[in-house]
C-alpha cells in the first residue's frame, strides 16, 4: 500500500496514526521532497476524476492568484496546476491494488484495512 500525502498536514497525520496504530504496513510518499508524476496525476484522473482530489477548500486554492483560478478550463490545466501544487491534492491519497481513497475516514479506512 502506498500513501501519498505531506508530513506536516494534521490530516495526513490523522491517518498515519490510524494505520500504525492499526498495524497496517504502507509506503509514505511526501508531495513536498518528490513531486507527483503527470503519470499518476493521469492514472487517479482515469479512476476517480481530477475534481475528487482537487481541494478546492484549502488554502493553496483560496491563495491562488483569481487569474489563475479563472484559467483552469480544462482537465489538463487542471492537472497541470496540481502537479505544481501537490498542496492542492486532497491528503492522504491511499493506493492499494484497485482501491483508492482520497482524505481520512476512519470506518472506510476500517472496512478496507481491518479484515
Amino acid at each position: 500500500m502506498k500513501v501519498y500525502g505531506i508530513t506536516n498536514c494534521n490530516t495526513v497525520k490523522k491517518a498515519l496514526d490510524w494505520l500504525k496504530a492499526n498495524h497496517v504496513d504502507y509506503e509514505f510518499h511526501d508531495f513536498k521532497k518528490l513531486g507527483v508524476s503527470p503519470e499518476k496525476l493521469g492514472e487517479w484522473d482515469a479512476k476517480a476524476g481530477y475534481e475528487k482530489f482537487m481541494n478546492k477548500q484549502g488554502l493553496t486554492w483560496k491563495q491562488l492568484d483569481p487569474a489563475i483560478k479563472e484559467s483552469i478550463k480544462t482537465k489538463a490545466d487542471a492537472l497541470q496546476l496540481l502537479q505544481q501544487k501537490t498542496s492542492m491534492i486532497k491528503r492522504p491519497v491511499i493506493e492499494d491494488g484497485d482501491f483508492l481513497f482520497f482524505g481520512f475516514d476512519e470506518g472506510e479506512y476500517g472496512r478496507r484495512f481491518m479484515k
